[in-house]
C-alpha cells in the first residue's frame, strides 16, 4: 500500500481483503516492498533510498538496513505529481507548437494526450521521435522531437521531486551517514532524465536491475513467502514508521503528541495525565492525528471516556495512557486510573479516510504555520494556566476565605477578578503579568491555610508521637 495510507486507510484495506476472502499476513508499504526485493538480493547493509515515481504520485522513503532489519527512517513525496505530469506538459507544449484547437474537441486532447505519452515512452529507448497529429482522417501536423528537447519540457517537474528528496533526508537525520543505494520504483523512472537528475543528487547511481513497474510485487511475494513459512531460517524483519502523529488533546484545545511522525512501528508509547477540577470523576480522551499545536488543525481519529475516577484534588489523580500501533499501523488507545484501575480502550477504524493530497497538506502547513502554532499554543497554555489558578483560588476563597482579614480578602478578590478578566486575552504578557501579581498576592493566603491544615492534624496527638 501506498506508504502515506492513515490507519483509517490502513483498515479499510484490511477490511476489502477481508471481504474478497484474502487472509491478511501483514500489510506492506510500497516502498518497503521494494528494499526487500533489492536487500534480499544484493545483501547491502547501510541507508537506502527508496525513489517511487508512478503515474500520478512520488514517494521517498529513507531506510536503513542491518543485519537483515529494514527500518524506514522517513518517507515524504508529493501525491499530485507523477508521469501524468509529464505527459500534461509534453501534450500543452505540442498544442502550442501546433496550435491544435482542443478547447471544443475533448476526443483530439485525449488523442493529443496519448500521442505525448507514446513520445515521452519513445524517447527512453530513441534520441528523436517523429509525431503526426492526425484524428479521424484530418491532420493537424506534425512536430520533431529529440530526448533533449523532451527534457527541458519535463525538468521542472523531476526538480520537484528532489526538492521532496531532500525534506526526507532532513528527517532521516542521518548525521553524515551515506545513502549506499537508491532504489527505483515506478515506470516514470524509465526516463533517462530522471535517472541522471537522482544520481547527481544522491551521488550514486540508482538500482534498476529488476523491473520498477514489478519491485514491489517481488518484494511483497518474497516478505509472503517468508510470512507463510517457507524461509525459516531467514531474519529478515520490517520496522515501518508511522507517517503523522498521534496525539491527545489537553485542556484548551491543546495538542499533547504521544507518537511523533516518523516514529518505528510496531511501538507502543505511554504517558501520564492528570485532572483539572476537584472531584473530577470522569475524563474524555480525544485521540488526534497530525502536525499543528492545536486539535482544531488536526484531524480527529476517535473519542472515548474514562469513567470511574475516584473523587479526588485536581492534578492528584493519575491517568496513564497507551497508544499502541502493531505492524500493520492500527491504533489501539488505552486509559487507566492507576489509584482504582479502572480503565478504557478503543481500536481506531475510523469510517473515513485522508487522502494523500490531505495527508501531504497537513505535514506541509506544520512547517508553514510553526512559528503562529507554536506562539498560539504559548498562549493557549498561559490561558489555561490562568484558568487553572483561578478555579483553585475561588475554591479556597469560598472554604477558608475567613482566614483572611477583610481588607486583605477584599483585595486579593480584586485581582482573582482582574485575572478572570484577561483569561480570554489575547496577550500573553498581560495574563502572565496577571498570574504573578495573584500568585504573589495568594501567597499569604496559602500559609494560613497551611498552618490551619497542620493544626488540624495535630488535634489529638501526643507530643512524642509527633
Amino acid at each position: 500500500m501506498p506508504a502515506y495510507f492513515d490507519d483509517a486507510q490502513r483498515q479499510a484495506t484490511k477490511d476489502a481483503a477481508r471481504l474478497a476472502g484474502i487472509n491478511v499476513l501483514r500489510l506492506l508499504n510500497e516502498p518497503t516492498a521494494a528494499a526487500v526485493a533489492y536487500g534480499l538480493d544484493s545483501g547491502e547493509e547501510g541507508i537506502h533510498a527508496i525513489y517511487d515515481f508512478g503515474g500520478g504520485t512520488f514517494d521517498i522513503s529513507i531506510l536503513r538496513f542491518t543485519r537483515g532489519v529494514f527500518e524506514v527512517l522517513s518517507t515524504g513525496g508529493d501525491s499530485s505529481l507523477g508521469g501524468d505530469d509529464m505527459d500534461q506538459a509534453l501534450s500543452e507544449w505540442m498544442i502550442s507548437q501546433l496550435s491544435i484547437p482542443v478547447e471544443k474537441n475533448p476526443s483530439l486532447l485525449r488523442h493529443v494526450l496519448n500521442l505525448a505519452r507514446g513520445a515521452k515512452e519513445s524517447l527512453s529507448d530513441l534520441d528523436e521521435v517523429n509525431i503526426h497529429v492526425c484524428l479521424q482522417g484530418e491532420s493537424y501536423g506534425q512536430l520533431h522531437l529529440t530526448r533533449e528537447g523532451l527534457e527541458q519540457i519535463i525538468e521542472p517537474i523531476v526538480s520537484k521531486t528532489l526538492k521532496s528528496c531532500k525534506r526526507a533526508l532532513r528527517d532521516a537525520n542521518l548525521q553524515g551517514e551515506p545513502i549506499r543505494a537508491i532504489v527505483m520504483v515506478g515506470g516514470s523512472t524509465r526516463v533517462p532524465l530522471v535517472r541522471q537528475k537522482v544520481e547527481a543528487f544522491f551521488g550514486i547511481a540508482p538500482l534498476v536491475s529488476i523491473d520498477p513497474d514489478q519491485v514491489v510485487a517481488v518484494g511483497a511475494a518474497r516478505q509472503a513467502d517468508l510470512l507463510i513459512g517457507n524461509q525459516p531460517n531467514s531474519d529478515l524483519l520490517l520496522l515501518d514508521v508511522c507517517p503523522l502523529s498521534l496525539g491527545i488533546e489537553t485542556m484548551g484545545g491543546l495538542v499533547e503528541k504521544i507518537i511523533a511522525r516518523n516514529t518505528s512501528i510496531p511501538v507502543a508509547k505511554a504517558q501520564e495525565f492528570t485532572t483539572f477540577k476537584n472531584g473530577q470523576t470522569a475524563m474524555l480522551i480525544h485521540v488526534v492525528q497530525g502536525e499543528r499545536e492545536l486539535v482544531k488543525d488536526c484531524r480527529s481519529l476517535a473519542q472515548f471516556t474514562l469513567r470511574g475516577i475516584p473523587p479526588m484534588v485536581a492534578g492528584a489523580a493519575k491517568v496513564k495512557v497507551i497508544y499502541q500501533i502493531d505492524a500493520d499501523g492500527l491504533l489501539m488507545v488505552s486509559a487507566q486510573e492507576l489509584v482504582s484501575g479502572v480503565q478504557a480502550k478503543v481500536e481506531v477504524k475510523p469510517s473515513y479516510g485522508l487522502s494523500d493530497e490531505q495527508m501531504i497538506s497537513m505535514i506541509q502547513a506544520s512547517f508553514s504555520n510553526a512559528e503562529e502554532d507554536l506562539q498560539q499554543r504559548t498562549l493557549c497554555e498561559q490561558q489555561v494556566e490562568a484558568k487553572r489558578m483561578l478555579l483553585a483560588i475561588e475554591v479556597a476563597l469560598d472554604k477558608d476565605g475567613h482566614l483572611l482579614p477583610k481588607n486583605e480578602f477584599e483585595s486579593l478578590s480584586q485581582k482573582v477578578e482582574l485575572l478572570k478578566q484577561t483569561t480570554d486575552s489575547d496577550d500573553i504578557q498581560t495574563i502572565r503579568k496577571a498570574l504573578e501579581v495573584v500568585d504573589k498576592a495568594s501567597q499569604h493566603f496559602a500559609a494560613l491555610r497551611m498552618n490551619q491544615s497542620v493544626s488540624q492534624a495535630l488535634i489529638g496527638q501526643q507530643v512524642d508521637r509527633i
